[in-house]
């Protein structure tokens, strides 16, 4: 026999009591309103950060194509009709051609022996053990905190010495003495997180300690070369004091010294000056924008083995 039970409810209510269908939870809704205005005061402070350090660089372009009539003038002006005319100033300066030649030679020049040095230092500091490993490393940071401007005197003293004065061969190793030591430390770190089991590995298979790190450790340190050249170029291409000391002849001047050069008897060239910092900053924005897209490129090539 089966037996059935009725819950009766209260006097004029039906028998069957349906619950209400459940909403969605509040607090969940809650949980996420919350969370998505966390995200709003972060993204607003990085876009007003960004205007604040692009509208600098935005007035420079804009300013070398204005007309004359409207570079100084006590009402910025936003819409103009735009003209080249600044920068057939700027590219018609003497010699012009001549100071593109040596800023490409000296800065190419000492990022690609910065790199060949660095990346035996970096691999002898990290991978080989040996005395004075310890002492190597401090003297490479204390030679990357110490300020170049302090040692303009001394290396025109030896320039001067060893009659190398207005020399670019001269200045492409100085660049290379100041970008070293950002490049070694930089590198070290990269060096230091490929696995050493790989390149053990390919020292098992039949590699000398040479190939394992030219076809396993290399190709991984994709993002350490792409991030270091990039800080090399941009120091050896903005350099100005110590061109400025040690090469006085104008045939051996690089471009930081040309953007000195438009001054009249009447004051600056303001229009003429921005078209010459806009076209000595694009070299800069091409290589980032160009190395940004590649510097991934690396992170995992070659560090899995068929």
């Amino acid at each position: 026999m089966s037996h059935s039970t009725t819950l009766a409810g209260p006097a004029g209510a039906p028998d069957a009591v349906t619950p209400r269908a459940a909403g969605p939870d509040r607090a969940a809704v809650r949980a996420r309103r919350r969370k998505s205005l966390g995200r709003i005061w972060p993204n607003a402070l990085a876009l007003v950060l960004a205007a604040f350090f692009v509208f600098p660089v935005y007035w420079m372009f804009s300013t070398s194509f204005k007309p004359a009539t409207e570079v100084l003038t006590k009402t910025p002006t936003f819409v103009f009709t735009p003209t080249f005319e600044h920068y057939g100033t700027a590219t018609d300066v003497e010699l012009f051609w001549t100071f593109v030649r040596n800023s490409v030679t000296v800065t190419v020049g000492a990022v690609l022996l910065a790199l060949v040095v660095a990346l035996a230092a970096s691999f002898a500091i990290v991978r080989m053990r040996f005395r004075g490993r310890k002492g190597l490393v401090l003297a490479v940071m204390m030679a990357q905190l110490a300020p170049w401007e302090v040692m303009v005197i001394v290396m025109y003293l030896i320039a001067r010495d060893a009659q190398v004065l207005n020399n670019i061969g001269f200045l492409t190793l100085v660049y290379f003495v100041m970008v070293l030591p950002f490049t070694i430390w930089t590198l070290k770190g990269f060096i230091a997180a490929v696995p050493k089991e790989l390149e053990e590995a390919a020292m098992i298979d039949g590699c000398s300690r040479t190939q394992a790190f030219v076809r396993v450790i290399f190709p991984l340190l994709a993002p350490g070369l792409m991030s270091t050249s990039l800080f090399g170029f941009i120091t050896a291409w903005n350099e100005f004091a110590m061109v400025l000391v040690v090469n006085k002849d104008p045939e051996a001047y690089t471009l930081p010294l040309w953007l000195t050069q438009f001054q009249t008897a009447f004051g600056n060239d303001w229009g003429a000056t921005m078209a010459a910092s806009s076209l000595f900053a694009v070299p800069v924005l091409l290589l980032f924008l160009f190395l940004q897209r590649r510097a991934v490129g690396g992170l995992s090539a070659g560090a899995v083995k068929g």
